[in-house]
């Protein structure tokens, strides 16, 4: 996916989760984070963002932030991106989910019982729901998820396994909003509880993948790299 116009600018303050003060052209600007996350690793005064001018005239905020300097790498926290490249990684085949074989039908936000799954898909003979997951928390080029306790990511978890029951197939796919890591692993030290339930999503049948993304000021898509997933 492209982003335009876009600029670089300092990061400031973050004074809720919803907006962030950055330094662009010296002047203060106040800018949307496309994150709701902590992501207080990242979000660091004087840390080098990246944000996306609007063409808006009538938005309140004329920048949104969607990328953050790390050290040597640029990491992508748009909470919007994630399903937005496994979209196109599926249609272009960049990404081949295990088992499953040519996609007939994909269906974004398709409700299962009392869940809103990511993607619905189908072929001749099998159909699968997909839950997406954005990772942005790197340590030591290990990567983890989630930087914030969920109840709604756990939930998912759940009741993809309730879908597999019923007859379906189910995918939870982490997508790594950056590239050149070592491998991926729950963050038990947030959410012990969300590890535990995709261990138990794993045992059941569930699919429990993750892939590298490329991220450029500019740009997000999946790469094709998988990553090691480490329980």
């Amino acid at each position: 996916m492209k982003y335009k116009n876009i600029v670089e600018g300092e990061f400031i303050s973050r004074p809720n989760r919803f907006i962030a003060h950055v330094k662009i052209n010296d002047k203060i600007e106040i800018c949307h984070v496309k994150n709701t996350g902590r992501c207080k690793e990242l979000l660091i005064k004087g840390a080098t963002v990246y944000l996306e001018h609007s063409d808006n005239p009538n938005r309140k905020t004329a920048y949104s932030l969607i990328a953050v300097q790390k050290g040597h790498r640029l990491i992508n926290i748009d909470s919007q991106a994630p399903n937005k490249v496994l979209h196109e990684g599926l249609l272009n085949k960049t990404i081949v989910l295990p088992n499953f074989e040519e996609i007939i039908e994909i269906r974004p936000e398709r409700v299962y019982q009392k869940s809103r799954f990511d993607f619905y898909i189908e072929n001749n003979n099998k159909k699968a729901f997909i839950e997406v997951k954005g990772v942005t928390l790197e340590e030591d080029g290990i990567v983890k998820f989630p930087d914030a306790p969920t109840e709604r990511g756990l939930k998912h978890v759940y009741e993809l396994v309730q879908a597999l029951e019923d007859g379906y197939m189910a995918y939870i796919v982490f997508v790594i909003q950056m590239n050149d890591v070592k491998y991926f692993t729950p963050n038990d030290s947030t959410q012990k509880e969300f590890g535990e339930a995709l261990q138990y999503a794993q045992n059941k049948g569930v699919q429990i993948l993750a892939y590298e993304s490329d991220v450029e000021p500019d740009s997000l898509k999946l790469n094709g790299v998988a990553v090691k997933v480490v329980r």
